[in-house]
Formats: structure tokens, C-alpha cells, sequence
């Protein structure tokens, strides 16, 4: 397709066109009624003048009779810029005036006409345009007063070239202005369009380029290289989440299989079968709950929550979760203190069960991996407070802290992802599912999620956004004891 058509077939130049179509309609439209006013204005005068002479010829004529009339008109039509003059008898015979002729019906008729008429200035007989008033006098005498309506049409006629040459010089500039505008926008489409076959070929680096003038393109530009960054960033995880499939789920299967090859070569009676069993059985539980975590986050990353979300106390949920790990807790001699006042209620809209087991989550990694060097402190408090963020909006901040190694700075990030397991924490049973789905959870419900030292230890904090009606229903249902994920 050549550029013209190109420039053709695009919405800017259709609009453009339309707008141009309805200026000159516009233009048109303005320009007409100002020339009809005109046209009225300088007729109601013409009328005016007519009638003002009719009336003082018609009183002379009263003094004076057909003599003193014929006088007066025939030195009026020696004047420059006379009026047009015409009397004669009741048969049509010329008594006086500087009128050649005129249709005869006209005579006949009084009132005012609009008519053609030939001067009687010595030239050749050229028909002209012409107003005129046809007053019977007594006696039968005919009377015509009238203007000539030549500089009539040619107000009209300057007015009619106005219109066509401005309206021609508006469709130039118009054009010219659009075809400039136009071709400037089909630059940056064709870029863009260039752009993200360069993505659909593979090249998922590439982003569209921004002017930096804030425009409409600009704002598409922008949004889709977010979209893009996110899909690359969604690519870049499912690359990495299939990795670590490969590499982290290894281990399990192979011990799987392991031992029900162990159980078949070396297994006699019926309780060493059963106990091959039973750790078989273990090693699939243990499978099923990666996936079913696994399937868990990529549903909360897709935004699909399991339920529809509801009204609930986040704050009374935090004091259950604490309340459920108290035994845990009392076992692993790590006391967890809580530091959350009874009168606290903080209502945030969204799915109780997830906020309940990103909770449990952070309990039990604070359990497995916070516990501290032998004679050090090793409480876990969990807190919770109401915060404003940095755009204003009323968070709901759960905190819980231990006093463990604690994670480093530069790895607090890669601790949020799937199956990232820290070196200091790869001697301990887990999958590195925890904290990517409380992440998830963070993000479903608009959150936040931070790692922090907390000299010693590491502090994790949830915030989530408090709800700003609380009128509607409100979830009764108290968190499962649900086993987490690490």
C-alpha cells in the first residue's frame, strides 16, 4: 500500500476530513445569513427611499398637477445618481422619466416589484435589475419610482467570491496542515507497529518508544511497555518456576521412586511393606501440597481468588492465627509474643482464608528458620497497628519479627520468589513456597510485602489496605488450620 493510502485509510485523516467538511458547512452557513441580512437590510432601505419619494412626488402632484410633476422628475433624472422615474398615461403612453421600458405588466400592477428595465441613457439597451413602485395618480396617470439593484448584486457577488475563496484557502491550509499532522502520527504508528513485530518475533526486550510530550501516543506507549514489562516478568517466572520444578521436585520423585524400588528388592513382611508405604504416601503428600501451592499462586497472580471477597477483621484473625500456633510455639521453646490490643478491629475487604494462611506462613518460617543462636532471645512477637501510606490510604500493618540470621539485603528480593531457598536454610525441610505466596496474597489485595532487619533477626510486614465501608456483611469464618507453606 503506497503512503497516500495509507494516509487515506487512517482514523486521523477520516476525522480530520470530517471536521473540515463541518467547518465548511459552518462557514458556509455563517456567511449566508450574513449575506441575506445584508441583502434584507439594504432592501428594507431601498423600500424606505422609494417610499419617501412616492410621497413627495404624489404630494407635488397634488399641488401642482401632471405638469409640475412631470417638471420635478424631469430635472431629478439630470441628477447624479437619480433614482429610476417613470410617468405615464393610463393607455402606456411615455410622458417623462429616464426608464426605456419595462414589462407592461408591471404598469398594470401597483405595489412594489422587483423587475428588469433599460435605461434611457443614450446607450445601447442592456436589461438591469431593478426595485421599483408603481403608484396610480388620478387621472389614470402611472407612476414608477425605483432603484437600480446593480450595486445590490455586486455586495452579493463580492460576498460570493469571499465565501469560495476562503473556503478554498481553509481547504488548502486545512489539507496541507493535516497531511503534516497526519504524517507525523502515521510515523509514530508505523514505528510502534515496527516495534511490536520486533516483540512478536521473539524480541521481548523491546519496548515502544515515547516521545516524552504526554499525548495519547504517548500514554499507549507507556502502558503497553508496562503491560510488556509485566508479561516479561510473568515469562520470566514461569521460566524460572519450570526450572526449579525441574530441579527442586527432582529430589522428591527420585526419592519416591527410590523407596518404592527399596520396598520392592528388600521388603519381607507385610509391616516393612506398610511403613514402605507410608513414607511413600508421605513424599506424595508432600508433592501434592507444592502443586496445589503452586497452583494457588498462579491463581492469586491471575487475580482469581477462590471465593468472592468479603468484609473481615484482620486484626482478630492475626490473634487466631497466634492462638493456633501457641503449642507450636510452647514445642520449639520460642514463645510468641503478641502485641495486639483486644480493642483493635482493622475491616479489610478480601478473602479471610488466604489473609489467614499468609499469616500462618510467616508464623511458622519465623518458627523454622528465625530461631537464634543458643542463649540468645528467641521470642517471635507478632503486631499489628494501623498505618497511611504513602498515598494516603489507611493500611491494616501486621508485623511479625524473630530474632534469627535473618536475610540479607541484597536476597530479600529473590526470597519472595518460588523455590528460592537460601543457602543458610537449604539444611531444613521446606520448598520456598511460603513467602512467594503470602507475595501473592499481598498483591490480590492490593497490598504490600517488606522484608526488614530487625536487628537481629528479620522483620516481615503485610499491609493491607482498610476498608472504607464497613456497612456490608462481614466474614464470620474463623482461619482453617491449614498446614503452611515454607
Amino acid at each position: 500500500m503506497t503512503a497516500l493510502g495509507k494516509l487515506l485509510r487512517t482514523t486521523a485523516f477520516k476525522l480530520s476530513a470530517l471536521y473540515l467538511l463541518l467547518f465548511m458547512l459552518f462557514a458556509g452557513f455563517i456567511i449566508g445569513y450574513v449575506a441575506w441580512n445584508t441583502r434584507q437590510v439594504i432592501d428594507s432601505q431601498i423600500r424606505d427611499t422609494i417610499a419617501a419619494e412616492i410621497r413627495g412626488l404624489a404630494e407635488q402632484y397634488r399641488i401642482g398637477g401632471i405638469r409640475r410633476l412631470v417638471n420635478i422628475i424631469d430635472r431629478r433624472t439630470r441628477e447624479p445618481g437619480a433614482s429610476l422615474y417613470l410617468v405615464s398615461t393610463f393607455s402606456g403612453q411615455f410622458l417623462t422619466g429616464n426608464v426605456d421600458s419595462v414589462p407592461l405588466e408591471i404598469l398594470d400592477s401597483p405595489g412594489v416589484h422587483e423587475t428588469f428595465y433599460s435605461p434611457d441613457d443614450g446607450t445601447e439597451a442592456q436589461t438591469r435589475a431593478a426595485m421599483v413602485h408603481v403608484f396610480m395618480l388620478p387621472g389614470g396617470f402611472r407612476m414608477l419610482v425605483g432603484r437600480d439593484l446593480a450595486e445590490r448584486e455586486r455586495l452579493s457577488q463580492v460576498i460570493r467570491e469571499a465565501l469560495f475563496l476562503s473556503l478554498g484557502l481553509v481547504t488548502v491550509l486545512a489539507c496541507i496542515g493535516g497531511w503534516f499532522i497526519m504524517s507525523r502520527v502515521l510515523k509514530r504508528v508505523d514505528a510502534m507497529t515496527e516495534t511490536t513485530r520486533t516483540i512478536m518475533a521473539g524480541n521481548l526486550g523491546g519496548r515502544l518508544a515515547v516521545a516524552g510530550n504526554g499525548d495519547e501516543l504517548d500514554r499507549l506507549a507507556l502502558n503497553l511497555n508496562a503491560m510488556l514489562d509485566r508479561i516479561g516478568e510473568l515469562m520470566a517466572g514461569m521460566q524460572e518456576v519450570s526450572d526449579n520444578i525441574a530441579h527442586d521436585l527432582k529430589t522428591p520423585l527420585t526419592r519416591l521412586r527410590n523407596r518404592a524400588e527399596e520396598a520392592l528388592r528388600t521388603a519381607k513382611t507385610s509391616d516393612e511393606y506398610a511403613r514402605a508405604l507410608e513414607g511413600t504416601i508421605e513424599e506424595s503428600d508432600n508433592l501434592i501440597r507444592v502443586f496445589n501451592a503452586l497452583l494457588t499462586i498462579a491463581r492469586l497472580e491471575a487475580g482469581n481468588a477462590p471465593s468472592d471477597p468479603a468484609l473481615f477483621d484482620i486484626a482478630d484473625t492475626a490473634r487466631s492465627v497466634a492462638e493456633l500456633y501457641e503449642a507450636v510455639a510452647d514445642e520449639a521453646q520460642t514463645p510468641v509474643d503478641v502485641d495486639i490490643a483486644d480493642d483493635l478491629t482493622m475491616q479489610i475487604n478480601g478473602n479471610r482464608e488466604l489473609v489467614g494462611q499468609a499469616l500462618a506462613n510467616l508464623l511458622d518460617n519465623a518458627l523454622k528458620y528465625g530461631t537464634p543462636e543458643e542463649g540468645q532471645n528467641a521470642r517471635i512477637s507478632i503486631s499489628a497497628r494501623r498505618e497511611r501510606d504513602a498515598n494516603g490510604r489507611e493500611m491494616a500493618v501486621i508485623s511479625v519479627a524473630d530474632h534469627g540470621p535473618g536475610i540479607p539485603e541484597h536476597e530479600r528480593a529473590r526470597a519472595l520468589e518460588r523455590f528460592a531457598r537460601l543457602e543458610s536454610s537449604r539444611t531444613k525441610p521446606g520448598f520456598g513456597l511460603g513467602l512467594a505466596l503470602v507475595a501473592a496474597v499481598a498483591r490480590m489485595h492490593d497490598g504490600t510485602l517488606q522484608l526488614a532487619d530487625n536487628a537481629p533477626g528479620l522483620r516481615v510486614t503485610l499491609a493491607l489496605p482498610i476498608a472504607a465501608n464497613t456497612e456490608p456483611h462481614e466474614q464470620k469464618t474463623e482461619p482453617q488450620a491449614t498446614e503452611p507453606l515454607s
